[in-house]
């Protein structure tokens, strides 16, 4: 594994505002920077009470201005909310004020419910343009040396944003490998076709101007603490948050609570296990075991890690802990 990376969903906890999960998610960026992540992102969600960044692109501005050398991006865009030009735009923007730190993944799923969707769009279209968008939007950020063009991204000519696609099945591991671009598969919340689309990403993989050979990311939970009894204690608001969403009552992120079972049924448990088996909690000596068993099973090039804790400290500690436990992967690695 080459690098380590952090994918924040700038949570808003119960008894603070979505002011207070952005000015936390900065806090994050900065003590990231210097604990290591090679890149951090944040990801399109709307109408959702517990999450605070739904502007993505104004929220990768902020971090971007607050950091000096990480790499800060979309994981990701949800490409069908929005016309290609736009994100080029918005994108080329930002690559114009940072230059080679903007990263740009890319979703084919909506983000949201439905109805926000429709809020969203306006006009819901029955065909899949997902891949015509993507490629609409890489030819808006290239040379473009044809003045000819009637519609250009300015900003976003000449930038060429580093371009992700992001998936949870085989979609996007096929229409990666197919353009030649790197692959993020959102393992941290929806593992169960991991193992496929990295088998069919890395075999199916072209060649392309922006990759010589296929790089994929994999998602992974982490709730990390100085015990492994206050690291599972901590992680009990990242399950209750999760099976709210499940269950339909989505809403900010609970505190954690001592019996879990008094307050997430048996079932709904089981559930949310399943969905975030993608994951490391304990104290460094559990963590880094279960992050060294999940980059010797999938072998990703690299692995982004997300965390939902009440506390912002606990939080910012949380992340502290896990670089340190990468760190020594990394660097294990590398020596070998």
């Amino acid at each position: 594994m080459k690098r380590f990376s952090l994918l924040d969903l700038s949570p808003i906890p119960e008894g603070h505002t979505a002011g207070d999960a952005l000015a936390n998610t900065v806090s994050l960026a900065i003590a990231a920077e210097t604990f290591g992540y090679h890149r951090y992102w944040l990801a399109e969600h709307h109408n959702m009470p517990g999450i605070a960044s739904a502007a993505t692109s104004i929220v990768i501005s902020q971090v971007a201005s607050a950091t000096h050398r990480m790499r800060v991006g979309a994981g990701g865009i949800m490409l069908p909310n929005h016309a290609p030009l736009v994100i080029a735009e918005q994108f080329g923007t930002l690559a114009t004020l940072f230059p080679d730190r903007i990263d740009l993944g890319l979703g084919r799923a909506p983000g949201s419910d439905m109805a926000t969707a429709r809020a969203l769009r306006r006009n819901m279209v029955s065909d899949d343009s997902f891949p015509h968008d993507v490629l609409e939007l890489i030819g808006y950020l290239g040379e473009n040396d044809d003045n000819a063009a009637h519609v250009r991204a300015i900003p976003g000519t000449g930038t060429k944003v580093p371009i992700w696609i992001l998936g949870s099945s085989l979609y996007g591991a096929q229409l990666a490998a197919q353009l030649g671009l790197p692959y993020a598969f959102a393992s941290h919340f929806a593992p169960a076709m991991l193992e496929e689309a990295l088998l069919i990403y890395r075999q199916t993989f072209r060649p392309s101007q922006w990759l010589d050979a296929p790089y994929a990311m994999i998602g992974a939970g982490v709730c990390a603490a100085d015990t492994d009894k206050d690291a599972h204690y901590l992680r009990t608001s990242q399950v209750q948050a999760f099976a709210n969403l499940i269950t339909g009552r989505p809403g900010k992120l609970p505190a954690p609570v001592d019996d879990l079972d008094q307050v997430v049924p048996a079932q709904i448990q089981a559930q949310v296990a399943q969905a975030l088996s993608c994951s490391a909690t304990g104290s460094l000596v559990s963590v880094k075991k279960q992050l060294e068993a999940l980059i010797e099973r999938y072998q990703p090039d690299e692995i982004i890690l997300s965390g939902m804790i009440h506390n912002h400290s606990a939080r910012v500690r949380s992340f502290e802990i896990a670089a340190e436990a990468l760190s020594d992967l990394c660097d294990h690695k590398a020596a070998a």
